[in-house]
């Protein structure tokens, strides 16, 4: 047929003329036309399945978009299987198992074309298709709104997914498209999701908003960069990486969610560069799990809705922020947990209610060129293991600049704290840190202040105008080299000022506002590893202290009745008896923060002092710590644990990581085989208790058998009841010499009522956060008081009580 104009008009005949002969259907018309041709539909509805096999164009007639509705009952309303221009077509699906628009061969254009369907997908692209989609609307709130899978590819330009019951945008099978300039809303799943190794997306100048979920997905292995795009008011978190997923934001903006704006994990790859995070009710960045990196460049994270950190690192993941701006947070930096590190280098934290960069669990910081100011604290470094280094740093205007406690042990170069209200750089707890070329002016406190007897080391240190002295040091304190001090917040006998001179250490122990602090252990605790072990106190001691916890009447009851077993069965040993064989080993279920490591150390402290374990220490792991990266280091490492845990107890915190429900090539049952032969080889040796959500840890022991039978009972810690965390809090305050006024109690039972009780939920921790919490509110209220009474300084008000979360 020679090549030229098709046009297809309504008889109302139910029959089809062209210029050249009558065909039965538009499908008939299609199949006579040759490559070239134009086929020009009438205004109308069609109810037949197309297919389009060869290179010619089909549209609607020119000045009426949308006359032309190709809807058929079931089935694909319009197949695409080669380059042919589509345009100015209406088609509506209504089969939930087909796309509306399947486009699976050649590199077809598709102009002007409105999807309005309830299909499996809006517009579908696989194969080797790689069309070209210009000003496509698509609505399907019962499926996804563009499908690109199993290697298809191709341009969407000027597109809009209006409504989608899944996904907006779903990428996978090693497909790849490219968006320009689109816009995705008022889905039900994600909005942009690409999934699956060599699947990829690249989007430019493209609005992802509205959406039931994460806004963009990427998991897998997939990759996707995305360039001048916005992404807001999503339900879930903003940008979701998992498992090896590679993402590139740049010149992007992230705002308006009420989750996590950006969260990666399992060794995804974040770059980004320019961009802005801001409006996120939980963490602005949220990385975890070893080999999970963060770059972020010349970026921006502030205004946080909620009462999270803006930057989160944890589990041996990893974030580098390069000349970039955190500010009206709640807390700047939070990274955690030993593997885990942050670099942060020529940047700025500010306006920070709490701390702006806060240090624990074994993890590492580095900061060089940074500029914090306006904090309550601009670091802390908070527990044994954590450290790192401040290099070249200035903190103003804050409340203390620096905290080191509990064994943490930083490196300090060459940084200045200006105005802080209480100290500069404060070491207590057997906090440890080496100060060198640090600078104190302004203190509303001291400028140095180091008690417990840390083992601290500051050398060419200055300090300037601080109200209650330069360096306040209690005895066997810090070792000072080439200190000096204008001591102008000091006078000599007489009325003379002091001349600068160097800093000496002196016998007085000033206890301050952060020494008062809950959790802070005497400086012997935090050095006890490295210490010879105690003797073992006796069981009854041990058994007393237990039964002095808050709650848990459950628990108190079984461990009794173990340890009753234990003692009666050693007796009739030593009368000559058979003695029941008892299994020590336990499983503890049950929430964060309801107490399982504290009775697991002290059920250690119970079983040394009747003599069935040599020491009774504890030593706590977590899958970081037994799993390795490679075959044969995850026995290595689990191995390294059970040696350190000799005459003591392992207890493995969220043993249930060990075998994750879709464990593929995971090593962590190498550690699991590991120590089921240890537990049999060394049963004598070592006490092995292994904890976690119940219902997590109920799966991990029905599926591994070889483990459940090697412990002999699980104890259950239920949550803390309001009435319980308020004991908890009382305490506290107790311990603290605080007080709490008439009225607390009761707002606080109502604080503990209302209080969010979701996964994050954190029991006895919570109690303790909210008693630091008041303390801090308190210590804000107090320092206004010129000549505070001791009733001031000791009562905690309602007022005093932070805001729900």
């Amino acid at each position: 047929m020679a090549q030229g104009t098709v046009q297809v008009t309504h008889t109302g005949t139910s029959r089809w003329r062209r210029r050249t002969g009558e065909y039965a259907s538009l499908a008939a018309a299609l199949e006579a036309a040759g490559d070239g041709d134009v086929l020009t539909i009438a205004a109308g509805t069609y109810r037949e399945n197309l297919v389009v096999q060869r290179a010619v164009t089909l549209r609607g007639p020119e000045g009426s978009p949308g006359s032309v509705r190709i809807a058929p009952v079931d089935g694909v309303p319009l197949t695409v299987r080669a380059s042919a221009t589509v345009q100015d077509l209406h088609i509506e699906g209504q089969d939930a198992a087909a796309p509306a628009l399947l486009v699976e061969e050649g590199a077809p254009e598709l102009v002007d074309i409105r999807v309005v369907t309830r299909s499996a997908s809006g517009i579908e692209v696989r194969g080797g298709a790689r069309p070209t989609v210009r000003r496509c609307v698509v609505d399907n709130p019962a499926g996804i709104g563009i499908a690109v899978l199993d290697g298809g590819g191709g341009v969407f330009e000027e597109c809009e997914v209006v409504a989608a019951g899944q996904a907006g945008v779903a990428v996978r099978g090693g497909a790849h498209p490219r968006l320009e300039r689109c816009r995705v809303h008022h889905t039900s799943g994600s909005g942009l999701s690409a999934t699956g190794e060599h699947s990829g997306l690249e989007a430019v100048g493209c609005e992802v908003y509205e959406v039931k979920g994460s806004g963009v997905q990427i998991t897998g292995r997939a990759t996707a960069h995305l360039t001048d795009c916005d992404v807001h008011r999503t339900t879930a978190d903003g940008v979701t990486l998992d498992t090896d997923a590679v993402l590139t934001l740049a010149d992007c903006r992230i705002h308006d969610i009420p989750e996590n704006a950006i969260d990666l994990r399992s060794r995804s790859v974040l770059t980004l560069t320019r961009s802005t995070v801001r409006m996120f009710g939980r963490n602005g960045l949220s990385v975890w799990d070893p080999g999970t990196r963060v770059d972020a460049n010349q970026c921006e994270i502030h205004d946080s809705t909620g009462d999270y950190p803006a930057v989160w690192v944890s589990d041996g993941a990893t974030a580098v922020l390069d000349a970039c701006r955190v500010h009206d947070v709640p807390d700047a930096l939070f990274v955690l947990d030993r593997g885990s590190r942050v670099d942060v280098v020529d940047s700025d934290l500010s306006q920070v209610r709490n701390t702006a960069v806060s240090v624990s669990d074994g993890a590492t910081a580095q900061l060089d060129d940074c500029r914090i100011r306006e904090a309550a604290t601009g670091a802390w470094f908070r527990d044994h293991g954590s450290g790192g280094t401040l290099a070249n740093c200035t903190v103003d205007t804050i409340q203390t600049g620096v905290i080191v406690t509990k064994g943490a042990d930083p490196t300090i170069e060459r940084c200045t704290v200006t105005a802080p209200a209480e100290a500069g750089f404060y070491v207590s707890a057997g906090g440890r840190g080496s100060f060198t070329g640090c600078r104190v002016t302004g203190s509303g406190g001291y400028g140095f202040h180091v008690i417990d007897g840390c083992r601290t080391t500051l050398k060419k240190c200055r300090t300037e105008r601080c109200a209650r002295g330069g360096y306040e040091f209690a005895e066997d304190g810090p070792l000072v080299e080439e200190c000096t001090s204008d001591e102008s917040g000091g006078v000599r006998p007489g009325g003379a000022p002091a001349a600068p001179e160097p800093a000496v250490q002196t016998a007085t122990q000033s206890v301050g506002l952060l020494s008062a602090l809950p959790d802070q252990r005497p400086a012997a605790a935090a050095e006890s590893a490295e210490s010879a072990p105690k003797a073992s106190r006796p069981s009854q001691d041990v058994l007393g202290e237990l039964d002095a916890l808050v709650g848990l009447e459950s628990v108190k009851r079984e461990v009794r009745a173990l340890t009753d077993m234990i003692e009666v069965g050693r007796r009739r040993q030593e009368a000559g008896l058979k003695a029941a064989s008892v299994r020590r080993h336990l499983v503890f279920t049950g929430s964060p923060g309801t107490g399982k490591t504290t009775v697991a150390r002290l059920y250690g402290e119970i079983l040394a002092g009747l003599g069935v374990l040599e020491q009774g220490h504890l030593v706590e792991v977590s899958r970081v710590d037994l799993v390795g990266e490679h075959i044969g280091s995850t026995a290595i490492r689990t191995q390294e644990a059970f040696q350190r845990a000799q005459g003591g107890v392992l207890f493995i915190d969220e043993a249930y990581a060990l075998s994750p429900e879709d464990s593929g090539r995971d090593f962590g049952r190498e550690a699991i085989d590991t120590l089921v032969k240890l537990m049999e080889d060394q049963r004598d040796a070592v006490v092995v208790i292994v904890a976690g959500y119940t219902a997590e840890m109920e799966r991990f022991l029905s599926v591994n058998p070889g483990v459940a039978s090697r412990f002999s009972r699980t104890i259950t810690f239920s949550d803390y009841v309001p009435e319980e965390l308020l004991h908890i809090v009382e305490q506290q305050a107790d311990e603290h010499e605080y007080r709490l006024a008439a009225g607390t109690p009761e707002a606080l039972l109502k604080y503990f009522t209302a209080i969010p009780k979701g996964p994050a939920f954190g029991n006895g921790r919570t109690a303790r956060q909210t008693f630091e919490s008041m303390v801090e509110r308190h210590a804000g209220r107090v320092a206004q008081v010129d000549e505070p009474s001791t009733d001031d300084l000791t009562l905690l008000y309602p007022d005093d009580l932070p805001e729900l979360p």
